[in-house]
């Protein structure tokens, strides 16, 4: 089943009510707005949504994939960018792979909540990046003054016998919850009509009481509420024992109403922020949403401007996204992404333990910025090799030394998973005139290049290593954290219809992921549970 996601005006919903509560029709047009018209309780409007696996069929309409139910009008209009797979590439004509680290994982838990609520996500909701990064892969732990350490694997690719998978993993130090800095927090909470929901409203309001109860008396937390308008509910406050029940209490008060001015909560947020800014400590904002913005300055790109600006403030971002239906998912990844930030979808209350208790250091404290990856392959032993995943991270290979250019940013504790698929084999000459078509003998299967700053400098530090012509190994003799990684790799390409995949299938996927699981590891056996889920439905 194939849904396509398109969006629906408003104003479209509300003729539809006015003009189905009149049994008859005037024969005349009614103009709502630039771009719907109304003709005899029909709307015509160039932007609808429907479903091709259940379309409603009209005896009467001349505009029949119009001609629905107000049911089938409110249904769904998520948003997910379009991203076209990357192919692979000559090392002769591309020498250099370069690339902006992702911790953000909403992807992966948002096509959770799709497929436990049986249906099959759209191929744009799915970026393998964030699949792979959600699981924990238990690198070697690095002392704090290296940062993070880098962990690679070479092994047979588990859909393509013949090529090979090189996995390049990435651990942050990890900070003892006493060694902690102090926190400057706001909460910047969507409180507009669309998140009246008990999904989005009520799961927002117990995921940062869970929060507030894991602070320490030397953080302090505003909270700040959009819907018409903006609203300070909370200045700067101590989380001492007695005021984590005032800040408890303010949230529980919350109420959902009116319309969504984020740019105007966006600007009221950043700059009490920066108003309590603490110098030696982390200052973000966590924006919790379901990304429907429509007032102000709304559209994609203008709210990336508006928070590439916010983000020389020294302040941090983080993104909760909450809800379904209306789902804006590639305006929260592009404001994550240009805002020195993360990304999170929280489906359930347990993955708010998970983002906002559990992995507490790694989601509010960063311990590298501008993290970018360069990686060049040895035209003598690949032939050819692909990035999975990161479509929308690639950088020009001179942004790797420019210290300008904006990347990614790594929590304390937190895990980067890359994966490239290789044909082995020498490469094709190029048939470029002036470049030097002859490389230095080496025994180098590929050399890995990364750049990252600390999180109050403005100079990137250079990490280098290599990766030996000779250490590649058959799938079954690879680790279980390679298997597991490639068995999700494989599950998000079947999900996106790679074409890059072959006949590999989700029986395929469980067989690599349950040999590389065990039955305490609860997110694995919830993995394996949801490529069941898939398979079922792909054979409706």
């Amino acid at each position: 089943m194939k849904t396509k996601w398109i969006t629906i005006s408003a104003a479209a919903i509300l003729c539809m009510n006015m003009l189905n509560a009149c049994k008859e029709g005037t024969g005349e047009s009614v103009q709502t707005d630039s771009t719907t018209t109304v003709y005899n309780d029909q709307v015509a409007s160039p932007e609808y949504a429907y479903t091709e696996a259940s379309p409603t069929e009209s005896k009467n309409s001349a505009y029949p994939e119009m001609d629905q139910s107000l049911d089938d009008l409110a249904m769904n209009t998520e948003e997910y960018e379009y991203m076209p797979e990357n192919i692979f590439l000559s090392p002769t004509i591309n020498p250099l792979s370069t690339f902006s680290i992702d911790v953000d994982n909403a992807s992966y838990t948002n096509v959770r909540r799709m497929l436990n609520d049986g249906q099959t996500p759209p191929v744009d909701a799915v970026r393998t990046e964030e699949f792979v990064n959600y699981f924990n892969y238990e690198y070697p732990i690095p002392a704090k003054k290296d940062v993070f350490s880098v962990y690679t694997e070479v092994g047979t690719c588990p859909w393509n016998e013949n090529n090979q998978l090189v996995h390049i993993g990435l651990q942050g130090y990890t900070i003892p919850t006493e060694d902690l800095p102090p926190t400057n927090l706001v909460f910047l909470l969507d409180v507009s009509g669309s998140m009246e929901d008990e999904n989005k409203l009520g799961l927002l309001k117990k995921s940062f009481k869970l929060l507030v109860d894991n602070l320490t008396e030397q953080d302090k937390v505003s909270i700040v509420t959009y819907a018409g308008e903006e609203r300070v509910v909370l200045e700067s406050t101590s989380c001492s024992k007695s005021n984590k029940e005032k800040i408890k209490t303010a949230i529980d008060d919350l109420s959902a109403g009116g319309s969504t001015n984020g740019e105007g909560g966006i600007n009221k947020a950043y700059d009490i922020a920066s108003a309590n800014l603490l110098k030696n400590g982390n200052n973000r904002v966590i924006l919790a949403t379901d990304g429907d913005f429509n007032m102000g300055q709304s559209s994609d790109g203008e709210l990336t401007r508006l928070i590439e600006e916010k983000r020389e403030l020294g302040v941090y971002l983080t993104i909760l996204g909450f809800g379904m239906g209306n789902y804006k998912d590639s305006k929260m990844e592009s404001l994550a992404d240009n805002g020195n930030g993360n990304y999170f979808y929280i489906d359930d209350i347990s993955e708010s333990n998970k983002v906002l208790v559990t992995n507490l250091a790694g989601t509010l404290f960063t311990i590298a910025k501008d993290v970018k990856i360069q990686v060049e392959f040895n035209p003598e032993y690949v032939s050819e090799y692909r990035l999975i995943g990161y479509e929308n991270r690639l950088m020009n290979a001179e942004d790797f030394e420019d210290d300008k250019k904006d990347a990614g940013e790594l929590g304390a504790g937190h895990t980067v998973t890359a994966i490239y698929e290789i044909v082995p084999g020498k490469a094709k000459n190029s048939n470029l005139k002036y470049q030097n078509k002859t490389s230095n003998p080496s025994n180098d299967l590929a050399t890995i290049k990364l750049r990252y700053k600390k999180p109050n400098e403005t100079t990137s530090i250079l990490k280098e290593l290599i990766i030996p012509s000779n250490s590649s190994k058959n799938l079954e003799s690879c680790s279980e954290r390679f298997r597991f990684s490639a068995a999700v790799a494989g599950f998000s390409l079947i999900l996106r219809e790679s074409k890059f995949i072959g006949d590999f299938s989700y029986d395929d996927v469980l067989a690599i992921a349950r040999k590389a699981s065990s039955m305490d590891d609860l997110e694995k056996v919830e993995f394996i549970t949801l490529v069941n889920k898939a398979k079922l439905l792909s054979q409706e």
